[in-house]
């Protein structure tokens, strides 16, 4: 199969099903060869099934993105079936909603493991695998590719655990742009809006995300987002490293963040009494962040 993707070699993490299944097989028909991560085997192998039918390339793989010594077994086995790795596409996830208030430890740790932790460890292993080859005089020309949300840049009623998440993967990926890029590794992040299991489970989503029935352009299909993931993991985005994309249907977006505004300065220390005055300045002058989703 030829494409923007031929002879590179990709792990997509949580590809069994919804946007990493769709992103599975995007890469394969553009190409690439495909490690499909998933702790559900039987839907991993669906998805290799349907590649290798199609005369793609794909095998799966079943380690814990969440153990650190497991995760390493995706990049052995990367490099053991087709000789290299260029692409880790970072996309397995869970919700445990819960407002804050009720929120219990158990679904907290259980976010910030599958979703921070899980950005973490595949990705590790990968970069020691690149900085080895750069260190080595080897050709590197590596992509990191994390999934973000809406959540995790505005705030989302509900979902204070995946909101800081996913803030925190936001974060993640700034850092390593500017870590990584020495050994000719880019990192990016992408905002999803798209169909997916989750989606799917709540009702009002489902509804507004639904396929449309009279064959016009299907806004929410994974798809669409998987063609940016895809470019992105391609050599022509060599350059671009840093960035969060937001991505809906037939639209892309930069994601600006966080930035310091001019401020108030008197030169000298503000007394607790006088805090006011500098804060009505401020607030006065502040451009108003988006809103928390769900207010």
């Amino acid at each position: 199969m030829s494409g923007i993707l031929q002879g590179r070699v990709a792990i997509i993490t949580g590809a069994g099903g919804g946007l990493g299944a769709a992103h599975a097989r995007v890469f394969a028909a553009e190409g690439c060869a495909v490690v499909v991560n998933d702790i559900n085997t039987e839907a991993a192998q669906a998805v290799v099934n349907e590649i290798t039918a199609a005369g793609g390339k794909a095998v799966v793989n079943s380690s814990d993105i969440t153990h650190y010594d497991d995760s390493l077994n995706a990049i052995k086995q990367a490099i053991d079936s087709y000789g290299d790795l260029h692409i880790v596409l970072n996309n397995a996830g869970v919700n445990r909603d819960r407002m804050f208030a009720s929120m219990t430890e158990q679904e907290w740790d259980t976010i910030m493991a599958v979703h921070l932790k899980g950005h973490f460890c595949i990705s590790s292993h990968a970069v020691h695998y690149w900085r080895g080859r750069s260190k080595e005089g080897q050709p590197v020309d590596a992509r990191i590719i994390n999934t973000t949300s809406g959540a995790g840049l505005q705030g989302s009623i509900g979902q204070s655990n995946y909101a800081a998440a996913k803030a925190g993967i936001a974060a993640l990926t700034l850092n390593q742009a500017a870590e990584l890029g020495r050994y000719n590794i880019t990192a990016n992040a992408v905002a999803p809006s798209a169909r997916t299991g989750m989606t799917s489970a709540v009702p009002e989503m489902a509804e507004r995300m639904a396929k449309p029935e009279d064959g016009s352009f299907d806004h929410f299909a994974p798809e669409n987002v998987s063609n940016l993931l895809a470019w992105l993991g391609s050599a022509e985005a060599a350059a671009v490293t840093g960035r969060v994309f937001e991505s809906e249907g037939g639209r892309i977006c930069i994601c600006d963040g966080w930035r310091t505004t001019a401020g108030v300065d008197r030169g000298a220390a503000w007394a607790p009494a006088e805090m006011g005055v500098a804060m009505k300045k401020l607030l006065a002058e502040e451009v108003p962040a988006q809103k928390v989703w769900g207010t």
